[in-house]
């Protein structure tokens, strides 16, 4: 297991990529070893595994319309633990304890090197390393009987983040698009969240510090809906790449 660049167009497909590992982690000088893999030749792991996933409810209005949420005055916040993040090709797991599991698309903001504690929204963009994809994996039935979110969001394999991060980006308008088995459920653009990334990341930063390696989910656009067994669902992010997860039901441990 190790990091490494991603080289080549993704657009191209994967057989036109390959990955030069480098030594060590991402964050600070990036020094290369002589190793060099075909993208098609790897089993991807999530891009990151941070000490903590800051998620963002009701970011888009149709979507806090579509649940019948009003939308929030301030970000509204919660956690997913770090053993729910699964990276590309990775199965999610539907758990027999829900019958309403739902799939999020969603921006993710990777935090780089410096880490992130009480920053304004005007520096907030230099403490962000890149960007990748995520599903925010929900039991909405759990989500409404509990009263709080941990267990309706917080399942092993309910936090799906890859292809790989991308540092280049201007996140400001881009497509979020969701398709599952091909048909496509949810289509949005980042412009239209009630909460930029730059005012996410200064208003987690003044409640909690960011370390590097965190993730910050930026919220899903409209049209979540059900997954189930046999499913494979895609989260697009445009100038990120592709994530892709197949779903099958979770069996019970045995007493």
């Amino acid at each position: 297991m190790s990091f490494g660049v991603v080289e080549g167009d993704p657009d191209a497909g994967d057989d036109a990529l390959t990955v030069a590992a480098i030594d060590g982690h991402p964050f600070g000088e990036i020094r290369f070893t002589r190793e060099r893999w075909a993208v098609a030749d790897l089993r991807l792991l999530s891009p990151i595994l941070p000490s903590k996933v800051v998620c963002v409810g009701r970011n888009y209005a149709e979507h806090a319309a579509e649940l019948g949420n009003e939308v929030p005055p301030e970000p509204l916040l919660f956690l997913k633990p770090s053993t729910s993040i699964i990276g590309a090709n990775d199965l999610i797991k539907l758990p027999p304890q829900s019958s309403r599991i739902e799939h999020e698309a969603e921006l993710a903001v990777v935090i780089g090197a410096s880490g992130a504690r009480r920053v304004d929204r005007e520096t907030a963009a230099t403490t962000v390393f890149g960007y990748t994809c995520a599903n925010d994996v929900t039991a909405r039935d759990l989500q409404r009987t509990d009263g709080q979110w941990t267990r309706a969001k917080g399942f092993d394999s309910f936090c799906p983040l890859g292809p790989w991060i991308e540092t280049v980006l201007d996140a400001s308008d881009v497509e979020v698009r969701c398709e599952v088995n091909d048909e496509v459920r949810q289509l949005g653009r980042t412009k239209d969240m009630i909460f930029d990334v730059p005012t996410l990341v200064s208003y987690v930063s003044h409640i909690m510090t960011l370390l590097p390696g965190d993730v910050v989910l930026t919220g899903t656009p409209a049209g979540v809906g059900p997954l189930v067994d046999g499913d494979i669902v895609t989260v697009r992010v445009q100038g990120i790449g592709t994530l892709a997860n197949g779903v099958v039901p979770l069996e019970r441990d045995a007493p």
